[in-house]
């Protein structure tokens, strides 16, 4: 049980429920509804959905392995009470885990491309294992491109569902001119910029509560060449810019009689996103910046379930 409960940890649970549950909601609550109207049937349905899931849940899951394998050093100067690998479970055994769980990943889209004819879900895995080994490498010291790299990947799983399904869009729309393909993209690029541009705020935040374990190995992370207050600075500009975007979508869906929405956006995204502003301003220790990343996160999921509206107000 031990060793479950390390290897849980290991590979960030709550991350890996963060990943399937995003695309859950994309699908079932901003897709589905779509195709239903249009009265139409996705590509990816069924096993191959279940598949996409576990695919990068467990990409990810090796992501996050690998990245402990390479930055036991540095974790064990930042957060030595926390350290797995080594410790709890072998090296060895880690990068086997590693192999595995990427090679599973990559297996389970070049089904999906088989049963669907969609083409790029396992070339979409494949790069995703390589990215990740190379942020773990070498990418995660460098300033801001590791930073990049990472949001990117994370909103991925929305952009690969609506791209997944890019190859039957205008088959759809030689059949059928009220598939809403215009509404399809605008989500997309919505929910991916909220993904990404919130992601690029955690990291840049855990940047600032790993310092000196990052400074002592060399990483050249924004805090570092920076400073603290250009980073908060960089932060505060991110943050602005999000909840503008908020702020859009909610001014835009008001006028459909979207009430719920704009309560839950204003109570439980933007209020959070201002909080963070508010407390990045004074933080100074290890531990306050921990909190303001633990609060973004809350923030990410509740930002994935607002997706629930677009099926409560289809």
């Amino acid at each position: 049980m031990k060793l479950l409960s390390a290897f849980l940890k290991l590979v960030r649970w709550p991350n890996l429920v963060f990943i399937a549950l995003t695309q859950v909601m994309f699908k079932y609550c901003v897709l589905q509804p779509i195709f239903q109207r249009a009265a139409l049937t996705p590509n990816i349905q069924g096993v191959s959905f279940v598949l996409i899931i576990l695919s990068y849940v467990f990409i990810a899951a090796a992501g996050y392995i690998i990245n402990d394998y390479f930055d036991l050093n540095i974790d064990q100067v930042n957060k030595p009470d926390k350290v797995i690998i080594a410790r709890v479970i072998r090296r060895r055994w880690a990068l086997a885990w590693h192999i595995i769980l990427s090679v599973l990943g990559i297996l389970f889209s070049l089904y999906v491309d088989l049963r669907s004819g969609s083409k790029i879900a396992g070339f979409s895995a494949f790069c995703c294992v390589i990215l990740l080994f190379f942020y773990s490498t070498t990418l995660k010291k460098k300033f801001l491109i590791g930073n990049i790299m990472v949001s990117a990947i994370t909103a991925w799983p929305i952009i690969a569902l609506t791209w997944f399904e890019g190859n039957q869009f205008f088959i759809y729309q030689s059949r059928a001119g009220n598939l809403q393909i215009d509404k399809i993209f605008r989500l997309t690029v919505l929910y991916t910029s909220f993904a990404f541009i919130i992601s690029l705020i955690r990291e840049v935040v855990k940047d600032m509560e790993d310092v000196e374990g990052d400074r002592r190995y060399g990483c050249k992370t924004m805090p570092i060449v920076w400073g603290y207050n250009a980073a908060k600075v960089f932060v505060a500009v991110w943050l602005v810019v999000l909840i503008a975007l908020i702020v859009t979508t909610q001014a835009y869906v008001m006028r459909f009689g979207w009430w719920f929405s704009v309560i839950y956006a204003v109570v439980l995204i933007i209020g959070p996103l201002l909080t963070v502003g508010k407390k990045l301003t004074t933080a100074q220790s290890p531990s306050e910046y921990h909190k303001l990343s633990s609060l973004i996160k809350l923030v990410m999921l509740t930002g994935i379930l607002s997706m629930s509206f677009f099926l409560i107000y289809s």
